[in-house]
């Protein structure tokens, strides 16, 4: 049973959101707090598994209180319920679990607590090799279709240096943006690969034509220069020599 705290500014929500919890059976205590203040004087003296916290509240943002909790040695996992979702992107580079959207819905909650769970268990380190992608110069009329601010945005497929699976979501990087997608990584993995783009580990997909270098790590391990990325790319140990030969290295 989860240990659970709900940091929300409004009241009706607090209220609606400890209801929900409690009707999964999953949470075995609920505190509460009104402002990111009065959340860090709780946490303080109290210890929680996870906080389900607003991300636009007066005075610090729930954002600030999750890069905060982030640093701790032990931090509780964080759960973003908000009615915006402009923030999901940010919310994720927080290491997030989930980010919900008001009004929340039981299933996704569910989801949310059981990837909760999930985090403390020890994940498989690498996922079974996957056979070499072809590559293909990429064509300026393929776009892929995103969310950002409330409008879909096309993106060419040209103009993305590589995708991040994060829980259910995929972040696209640009070189001057980041959008999110509930396309999951194997769904872009096979619409993608005949364009160039490989999927290098299980959390990420490059497309090789902005590859700029190859680092060399131990134990054979590789990273990957993207252009215009300051961010450098993992290689699973299983895809190094399917790589090297799509690089014709």
């Amino acid at each position: 049973m989860l240990r659970a705290m709900i940091v929300d500014d409004e009241a009706p929500a607090r209220s609606e959101l400890r209801f929900l919890l409690e009707q999964t059976g999953k949470i075995g205590s609920i505190i509460e707090a009104s402002s990111v203040r009065s959340a860090i004087e709780t946490l303080m003296e109290v210890r929680v598994d996870v906080v389900f916290l607003d991300i636009s509240m007066p005075g610090a943002s729930g954002l600030q209180l999750a890069e905060a909790l982030s640093k701790l040695k032990n931090p509780p996992s964080i759960v973003f319920v908000t009615a915006y979702s402009d923030h999901a992107v940010e919310a994720f580079e927080v290491d997030a679990v989930d980010y919900l959207l008001k009004p929340v819905e039981e299933e996704r909650l569910d989801r949310a607590i059981e990837r909760v769970i999930a985090r403390s268990k020890p994940a498989a380190e690498e996922e079974p090799p996957t056979p070499p992608m072809p590559v293909k110069q990429p064509t300026n009329i393929e776009r892929i279709p995103v969310e950002k601010g409330g409008r879909k945005v096309l993106i060419p497929v040209d103009q993305i240096r590589f995708i991040m699976a994060k829980d259910d979501y995929s972040c696209i990087f640009t070189d001057d943006d980041r959008f999110l997608s509930t396309t999951s990584l194997a769904q872009f993995e096979s619409k993608l690969s005949e364009f160039g783009f490989f999927r290098v580990h299980r959390r990420y997909i490059v497309n090789l034509a902005h590859v700029e270098d190859v680092e060399s790590g131990a134990a054979g391990a590789i990273q990957l220069g993207v252009k215009g990325i300051d961010e450098r790319i993992p290689v699973s140990r299983r895809r190094v020599v399917p790589l090297k030969k799509a690089l014709n290295l």
